[in-house]
């Protein structure tokens, strides 16, 4: 993968350890002249920059400071059309709820060629540092990972909850916190029984990483109990019992 001048790469960073920071992130991040980055990226990763590479936060606090994503495509845009060496670093996957779609459409509407190179995703990689794989043979074939940003019912989320709950297969929640009573009551309330294991993962991938384990009834108590913040994924099915409650495939 080349890095030329003019040119935007929206970077993976994965999900907070540089050690699953992938070969061409590292690649991009050490050719970059602008790098515009967001809190949840890798900080260990900006180290790799040039000395006179010019690195910007424009991070979204969750209820705090945020950096408008029309202002981060302007930046992109701007930086670009300037004949420099930007890169966007995102974490988890740019295209996984990282709006790396909308910053892709906007440079090709300004004429500015954009490349991806893709990050190992948080919604698979936090339940697998717990412990926890999203699908197993002998339990769980298929997972889903929606947005729990905006509750059931409200008229910005399109997300089937009752159909989630019918499909009888892994559901992973990202952005989830604030809203989980909602979501958890909506998923019993389509028939998703009580007991059905689940878990919260908070700050995966970090030394501050925990793991809630309690059953769809019970998470979100648990996490108010436990005082979980985001960044944290919540897991819902037979898998988020974990590998050891497991019995393995026949």
């Amino acid at each position: 993968m080349e890095f030329a001048p003019g040119t935007v790469t929206l970077v993976g960073g994965g999900p907070g350890d540089i050690d699953l920071l992938t070969l061409g992130a590292l690649k991009a991040l050490r050719a970059a002249d602008v790098v515009l980055h967001d809190r949840l990226a890798p900080e260990a990763a900006l180290d790799e920059c040039r000395d006179d590479c010019l690195l910007v936060p424009v991070g979204k606090v969750p209820r705090g400071k945020c950096t408008p994503q029309e202002e981060i495509n302007r930046l992109l845009v701007e930086h670009a059309r300037a004949g420099r060496v930007v890169v966007r670093l995102k974490g988890g996957d740019p295209f996984v709820f990282g709006r790396g779609g909308e910053e892709w459409q906007a440079c090709v509407e300004a004429g500015v060629p954009v490349q991806v190179i893709p990050g190992v995703t948080s919604s698979v990689a936090a339940p697998a540092l717990a412990g926890i794989p999203v699908t197993h043979r002998a339990v769980s074939r298929g997972f889903t990972v929606v947005s729990g940003h905006v509750p059931p019912g409200d008229p910005r989320s399109d997300v089937n909850w009752s159909a989630l709950a019918r499909t009888n297969t892994t559901i992973v929640i990202l952005m989830g916190v604030k809203y989980l009573p909602e979501i958890t009551a909506e998923l019993r309330g389509a028939g998703l029984p009580d007991d059905v294991p689940a878990a919260v993962v908070e700050d995966a991938a970090s030394q501050r990483m925990r793991v809630v384990h309690a059953t769809l009834a019970s998470v979100a108590d648990e996490a108010v109990a436990a005082d979980v913040r985001p960044p944290a994924i919540t897991v819902i099915g037979p898998v988020a019992a974990g590998l050891s409650s497991l019995h393995p495939a026949q």
